[in-house]
């Protein structure tokens, strides 16, 4: 196998498979550590690989993520995860301007809590196709779904991300 054949062709999806990684584990260390594991069964496997365009790779490569994301929480459990923190695991800086940014912090802040709180099944389409912005015949391959229950986890996602944001506006 060639090696830079699959730096060119994986590498470039680092940015997604650390997406799914730290959203699925909710930690930014322990999705560091999956996604290094997904690369080398990547690179192990990546004879095997089928997949011609970036699109294709991509959703192969974010299906090894997944599948060790979800081995790895099995074998952690729910116990061991802390709590991701937009803020403090970002590198964008935000410019303070008044109250509106503040208020738009702890909205944000709330909404990750909502995705972190769903479970994995839902998180994980949830970050698939609205943060990736996958297709959903990729987000149905990737987790080895049909596609109409990726539609429907789909919904119910973004329904218990509604409640929990409606909630939230009712106690603020």
């Amino acid at each position: 196998m060639d090696p830079g054949l699959f730096e060119q062709r994986v590498l470039p999806h680092l940015n997604a498979a650390y997406n799914l990684g730290r959203w699925m584990t909710r930690n930014s260390h322990d999705a560091e550590d999956v996604v290094q594991e997904a690369y080398l069964k990547a690179f192990r496997s990546f004879q095997t690989c089928q997949a011609t365009t970036a699109e294709e790779t991509r959703a192969w490569l974010l299906a090894i993520v997944r599948n060790t994301c979800l081995t790895w929480l099995r074998k952690e459990g729910a116990t061991s995860l802390t709590e991701f923190n937009e803020e403090t695991h970002t590198d964008r800086e935000l410019t303070p301007d008044g109250e509106s940014v503040l208020l738009n912090h702890a909205a944000l802040d709330h909404l990750n809590g909502c995705v972190e709180a769903l479970p994995p099944e839902f998180r994980e389409v949830i970050v698939l196709r609205e943060i990736e912005e996958l297709p959903y015949k990729e987000v149905a391959g990737i987790a080895g779904v049909p596609i109409g229950t990726i539609m429907s986890r789909l919904a119910r996602a973004r329904r218990r991300l509604q409640d929990c944001m409606t909630a939230r506006s009712r106690t603020a």
